[in-house]
């Protein structure tokens, strides 16, 4: 396996299209040898979103703009963003939620760097959802979402 490749190459990208999110998604990181960190190149079309707003607690996110404009939700605040643009998405709290929204006519297409830790816990601002999960990306032994309201408390259903 060479530890190269032009991002021209890659060619197998997988769709994801469900109402307001929909994404041409292809993964560098196995193509290259990477361990611990996630490589991938993604295609927004106009009009939509990748994923919902998240932070993430325990993983970092960079992406850099390579084609197109769009806004970055990022905390409580909006960025128009651009080819070349470099957005840093450390862990956190929902001070760093973060979504790319291509809100041009033409596709938006980045580069995102990850860390890949097996385990991560997202909250989702939009609908009060978390997620928890562990194990090594693309292959989770746990993953599980649901309603911040939901909390019970420690020792419901104990006795």
């Amino acid at each position: 396996m060479k530890p190269i490749i032009n991002l021209n190459e890659i060619d197998d990208f997988e769709v994801s299209d469900d109402g307001p999110f929909q994404e041409r998604y292809a993964g560098v990181s196995d193509k290259i040898g990477a361990q611990k960190l996630g490589y991938s190149i993604t295609i927004v079309p106009p009009g939509k979103k990748v994923c919902p707003f998240h932070n993430h607690r325990v993983n970092e996110e960079m992406f850099l703009i390579l084609e197109g404009e769009g806004t970055l939700r990022f905390g409580e605040q909006e960025y128009p963003i651009k080819a070349q643009d470099v957005i840093a998405c450390p862990p956190g709290g929902r001070e760093v939620a973060h979504q790319i929204i291509n809100t041009s006519e033409h596709d938006l297409k980045y580069f995102c760097l990850s860390t890949n830790e097996p385990v991560d816990i997202c909250e989702y601002p939009d609908s009060n959802k978390v997620l928890s999960m562990s194990g090594e990306s693309g292959n989770r032994t746990f993953r599980h979402i649901s309603k911040m309201d939901d909390a019970v408390d420690y020792y419901t259903d104990e006795k």
